[in-house]
């Protein structure tokens, strides 16, 4: 019975689990972290090109005067 107590004290294959368990939740903490900020980043871009687009005008006479070469 000691020898078992023994082994089951010096058994470390469980310990590996436990820092792939540990380091996978702070990889995903991190990627959920960096996601709030890409997200938000992403709308204020996607808001500023839609203002600018749509600011813009297009018409028959500018497609003239760029073939036009002026």
């Amino acid at each position: 019975m000691m020898t078992f107590v023994k082994n089951f004290k010096n058994d470390e294959s469980g310990a590996v689990t436990v820092d792939w368990v540990v380091l996978t939740a702070a990889v995903v903490g991190l990627v959920i972290a960096a996601y709030g900020s890409i997200r938000d980043g992403a709308a204020d871009m996607t808001a500023n090109t839609g203002a600018f687009l749509g600011a813009q005008t297009v018409g028959a006479a500018d497609f003239g005067t760029q073939a036009a070469g002026n």
